[in-house]
């Protein structure tokens, strides 16, 4: 793989259609790969590791953990976190490439605890100037960290869990004033301090690093 460009190296013989199959269950990972080797060329360095298997590090607020893996006798991956993460992965797994499945698992697993996380700060703030959101949901998005709709429904990137729970806090208040302040003026800007007066560091944070928390895992 380049910049733009993917090649694949096949067996003599093989048929096209296996081909085509190869590529359509890999291409979350190809995609993925793509978009890390272009920021890489743009200056932009991905937080993810190359691949999802012992010793690689994991991003988690802020910080990188190792990983560990296990085996077990569960039918699905399962993600523990006790200041490394270990993937039970199933012994039928084990016997072959498992990167993808436990890439797909800490998604998962990373989506739970942004729900949880968000689901606290809103707690946290919410009652002080009455921003109450009518739901919060935690979304993939691929180029904002968070909305507030019209109904007051509030969206958070869960990407943001990679990053330091101060810049999670961050998103989750910004779009908790957007409730009462529907633009980015300075009474706006005035709501956020109220409950962040440190909100231009974690503003800081998203410009200088966003890049590549936004280039996922």
């Amino acid at each position: 793989m380049s910049p733009g460009k993917v090649e694949v190296v096949i067996p003599a013989g093989a048929c096209e259609s296996g081909v085509h199959r190869f590529l359509a269950a890999k291409q979350d990972w190809v995609l993925a790969a793509l978009k890390r080797l272009e920021a890489k060329a743009q200056g932009t360095q991905s937080l993810a590791p190359d691949f999802y298997g012992e010793g690689a590090r994991i991003p988690f607020q802020g910080k990188t953990y190792p990983l560990s893996i296990s085996s077990t006798t569960l039918k699905n991956i399962k993600i523990e976190f006790t200041g490394q993460f270990i993937a039970a992965v199933p012994e039928v797994l084990l016997s072959r490439d498992y990167s993808d499945e436990i890439r797909a698992a800490l998604i998962r697993w990373f989506k739970r605890q942004a729900g949880v996380q968000a689901g606290q700060m809103v707690q946290k703030h919410t009652d002080r100037h009455q921003l109450r959101p009518r739901s919060i949901k935690i979304k993939t998005q691929k180029s904002r960290w968070g909305s507030c709709g019209i109904h007051n429904d509030i969206s958070i990137n869960w990407l943001l869990i990679l990053a330091p729970r101060e810049v999670f806090e961050y998103v989750v208040v910004h779009e908790l004033c957007h409730i009462k302040v529907r633009n980015h003026s300075s009474a706006f800007w005035a709501l956020v301090a109220a409950h962040l007066p440190a909100y231009q560091q974690q503003r800081r944070w998203l410009k200088e690093q966003g890049g590549s928390l936004m280039l996922g895992l």
